[in-house]
């Protein structure tokens, strides 16, 4: 196996509030992509919603993926402005949420 060095994902699980518009999710998964090209450590976003038909999802709808260049890089994300008002305004539309930072680890076959 061989893990990542520098690299981090940063992975939150979410369930928005059943009262938030369609409209209002799609403006805040638009604003936190934006976030690519403000805050530089953040490398990459990905995300999507929940498609498993295991019914273990405890209610989380979406997954939202971000890359990072390290975990310091993770600790000026969490404190850049842009991110700060990013989130007061979003976190008010979730009902709850999850977060896992890892670094990759891929396996190779032989």
């Amino acid at each position: 196996m061989e893990v990542a060095t520098g690299v981090v994902k940063h992975v939150l699980l979410a369930k928005f509030k059943e009262n938030v518009p369609p409209e209002t999710i799609e403006e805040h998964i638009m604003n936190w992509a934006n976030l690519v090209n403000v805050i530089e450590p953040m490398k990459d976003f990905q995300w999507g919603t929940n498609v498993s038909k295991e019914n273990k999802d405890e209610g989380y709808t979406h997954v939202f993926v971000s890359t990072f260049e390290s975990t310091e890089a993770i600790s000026e994300y969490l404190v850049h402005p842009a991110h700060v008002a990013f989130a007061q305004n979003s976190l008010q539309s979730l009902e709850k949420f999850l977060v896992v930072d890892y670094l990759p680890t891929t396996v190779k076959q032989y």
